[in-house]
């Protein structure tokens, strides 16, 4: 069970202040972050594409990259890269260079993205989405499989028999594929035999269960071990000593975050009442004491299937040594419990 930090590096405004930070200040401190969640043994940190002023990651793999040097042992991905968007030989370039760097430890998640500022900036056509990201999965693991590459599609131009170096130290380089919940997502991945993450970010959790099953039931359909294959969770929540005021700390921003991305995209307003069921134990919140939220993971992996939880955050902005208090409590506290827990449990059915 690999538990691990998302973040989306945002530069939303201060909820008490309204100050924004600079994305120069926030990219120093995710590295920070990074390096912190190594320290502390936690198994792998996500870095987000986002292409908005209130976001700082345009390009995941330089700031992992520059914790790569920094860190010994934690796994570095992008959570995710905008595929459909991107030059799959760029993409595969700019990571394996990070896996040399970080001597094979790096990754991608690779999905469609939940906001479409990529499309026009890159010159793509929004009526091309779900055919772009076919079209450029489908590169990206031709480009993966072999050093040369013969290539012909409808977005990009041909490749005749051409390298793509660096070499990644990785044989194969991990490559996942990142869902919100979508069927044909979860399909793909499993027909494909790629790791598949989802954004468990609302409702009940444990109705996830399906869509695992589906993917294992599409991988098992051509032909992949069932055993291999690796599920994960990117859930939003914060860790504290206690869990009111864990609660009582997260929730301000949390609240901002969700009403400014909810006027862009017709949600109900969040208030205190959404905050507190989705922080309930059968919620998709993971905010509380490290007991609370080992338990509420523990939870999730044995009925959902989950061998990775990433834990998002901060939602919005936050102060950043309340944000490195909860990524130490995450390693130091929850992460052993959790794994305890699971190793004992894993033992147990398999008798």
């Amino acid at each position: 069970m690999e538990i691990g930090i998302t973040s989306f590096v945002e530069t939303k405004p201060d909820v008490q202040t309204g100050e924004v930070m600079s994305h120069a200040q926030r990219l120093r401190e995710v590295v920070e972050e990074i390096v912190l969640a190594d320290q502390v043994g936690l198994d792998v940190f996500g870095v987000g594409e986002h292409h908005r002023k209130d976001y700082s990651a345009s390009s995941p793999a330089v700031v992992l990259s520059a914790a790569a040097s920094q860190t010994k042992r934690i796994r570095l991905t992008s959570a995710v890269t905008v595929l459909s968007s991107a030059d799959p030989v760029r993409v595969f370039q700019d990571f394996a260079t990070l896996d040399g760097i970080s001597n094979g430890r790096a990754e991608i998640m690779a999905g469609r993205g939940s906001f479409i500022e990529s499309f026009p900036l890159f010159g793509y056509d929004l009526d091309d989405y779900d055919e772009l990201f076919e079209e450029h999965l489908a590169l990206l693991l031709k480009i993966r499989e072999s050093e040369k590459v013969t290539w012909k599609g409808g977005h990009r131009p041909a490749i005749n028999n051409l390298g793509v170096y660096p070499r990644p130290v990785q044989n194969p380089l991990p490559i996942w594929v990142g869902s919100g919940g979508r069927q044909d997502s979860a399909i793909r991945a499993g027909l494909l035999g790629l790791p598949l993450m989802l954004a468990i970010i609302g409702g009940k959790p444990t109705d996830f269960a399906a869509l695992v099953q589906l993917y294992k039931k599409a991988a098992a359909h051509a032909g992949h071990d069932e055993s291999r294959l690796k599920v994960g969770s990117h859930s939003i929540g914060f860790v504290g000593e206690n869990t009111e005021r864990a609660a009582d700390a997260f929730f301000p921003s949390t609240m901002a975050g969700m009403n400014s991305l909810g006027k862009e995209r017709g949600w109900a307003h969040y208030d205190r009442s959404s905050y507190d069921a989705a922080r309930s134990f059968e919620g998709a919140l993971y905010v509380g004491d490290p007991e609370t939220v080992a338990q509420k993971i523990i939870h999730l992996r044995k009925n959902v299937g989950v061998t990775r939880f990433m834990l998002y955050v901060p939602l919005s902005t936050m102060p950043h040594a309340e944000v490195m208090r909860a990524i130490e409590l995450l390693g130091t506290e929850v992460a052993p419990r959790v794994r305890e827990e699971i190793a004992k449990w894993e033992a147990e059915t398999e008798k």
